[in-house]
């Protein structure tokens, strides 16, 4: 079975997941923040793919973007990172990014290398619906791979409804139509968006993501799903770390503030 599948089975509330830029803050850092969060607890971990041209993220992740690609970083040495990666850990690994790096490896040869290494998933926010449905789905369930969906507070009812249907694993719940990057709190309109889409009674779970930094975004984003994701505080506090451990400890820290 599928990790996430057993994940959201085995934990229905309160569920952890942090992202990560491969190659950042050293280009080989991978292997040592995986471990590092699956020791403190961490319960799946989101391996960005650097991209010359990440629209949808906020200043920390387009800079540890660009810093990962400087220092060498590319999707085929991510692959050789990770080739005994289930050796080491044993949390769901999604890989997350934009569209042009996997077409241009090819996306079935992705899957298939994303089969071979132990991945369990893949968010990537430029695909379009229709074309995942027509071109991307098939490919990703015969290796058994969830190809996650971002909604936002702009997208239709009928819209996470087909994406209820014809995803499986979990639902990427955008917290606003923004960039990424860490809040301070969430207001009473993103709230009512939460709650909006808890009434909705989706099929799959759902993890808040963007601006989760501490305990009232983190508390907020659980109380309506099965947990959060976080991204742009890990990235910083890793650049601002002497390790991938302190980092997760200072994560963990803030969580609690």
């Amino acid at each position: 079975m599928n990790r996430i599948t057993t994940l959201f089975e085995t934990k229905q509330q309160d569920i952890l997941s942090v992202y990560f830029t491969a190659g950042y803050p050293a280009l080989h850092d991978t292997q040592t923040i995986l471990e590092a969060l699956e020791a403190q607890g961490i319960d799946m971990a989101e391996i960005g793919i650097p991209f010359s041209d990440p629209m949808a993220d906020g200043p920390v992740i387009q800079q540890s973007s660009t810093r990962a690609l400087r220092n060498g970083m590319s999707l085929r040495l991510l692959f050789e990172q990770l080739h005994d990666i289930r050796h080491r850990v044993s949390m769901p690994l999604v890989l997350m990014g934009y569209l042009n790096p996997v077409m241009q490896y090819g996306f079935e040869a992705f899957c298939r290398s994303c089969a071979e290494v132990g991945v369990d998933g893949m968010i990537l926010p430029d695909l379009p619906f229709a074309d995942y449905m027509a071109s991307y789905k098939a490919v990703a369930e015969r290796y058994g791979l969830k190809v996650i969906m971002l909604i936002t507070p702009e997208t239709s009812d009928e819209r996470i409804r087909l994406i209820d249907e014809h995803t499986s694993g979990f639902i990427y719940m955008v917290s606003s139509a923004a960039v990424t990057g860490a809040q301070k709190d969430f207001d009473a309109a993103k709230q009512a968006y939460f709650r909006r889409i808890a009434a909705m009674n989706l099929r799959n779970p759902r993890l808040v993501g963007f601006g989760i930094s501490n305990r009232a975004t983190l508390e907020a984003a659980s109380a309506n799903s099965s947990g959060a994701i976080i991204g742009s505080k890990f990235v910083q506090l890793l650049g601002e770390s002497a390790s991938a451990q302190e980092a997760v400890s200072r994560l963990k820290e803030a969580l609690m503030s």
